[in-house]
C-alpha cells in the first residue's frame, strides 16, 4: 500500500479550509490550525511550500492570513500532493529512470509504472472544490 507522509495529509486538509473559505477573507493559520487541530509551526512549514508552488498566498495586517491563489476548481488534488510531498510514487524508477541498473530488463518496473500512472491521473482528475463539495466517492 503505498502511503502518504503527514505533509500530504495535513497540507490537504489545510487547503480544504483554504477552498471552503475561497473568496473570502484571508484566513490566519491559527484558525486553520484550530480547525485542523493541527500545529501551527508544522503547518507554517506546509503553506512555505505551497505558496512557493503559486498555490496559496497572504496578506498581512489585522486582516491578514491565508488565501488560495487560483479557484479551487482549478487545484487538482495533485497540484497538492506533488507541492508537499518529497516523493510521490509507487517506487522510485515509476517516477524517474537511471535510478536502476536493472531498469530495461525488470518485469516488476513496468508493473509500478502502471500503478504510478493510475494514481496520477485518478489524483488529477479530483480538484479541490470536489473535495469541498463533497464529491468524491469511493470507487470499492
Amino acid at each position: 500500500m503505498m502511503r502518504l507522509s503527514t505533509k500530504g495529509r495535513y497540507g490537504l486538509q489545510a487547503m480544504y479550509e483554504l477552498g471552503k473559505n475561497f473568496g473570502e477573507e484571508p484566513l490566519p493559520l491559527s484558525e486553520i490550525a484550530k480547525v485542523t487541530e493541527l500545529p501551527v509551526g508544522y503547518l507554517e512549514q506546509l503553506i512555505r511550500k505551497l505558496k512557493k508552488d503559486d498555490l496559496v498566498d497572504s496578506t498581512r495586517g489585522p486582516k491578514g492570513g491565508y488565501f488560495l491563489k487560483r479557484d479551487p476548481k482549478d487545484i487538482t488534488i495533485g497540484d497538492i500532493l506533488r507541492s508537499l510531498e518529497d516523493f510521490f510514487g509507487v517506487t522510485e524508477c515509476s517516477n524517474e529512470s537511471g535510478v536502476c541498473g536493472k531498469e530495461n530488463s525488470c518485469p516488476s518496473r513496468l508493473v509500478w509504472i502502471a500503478i504510478a500512472d493510475e494514481i496520477n491521473k485518478k489524483i488529477d482528475s479530483m480538484t479541490l472544490q470536489d473535495m469541498v463539495d463533497g464529491n468524491i466517492k469511493r470507487t470499492r
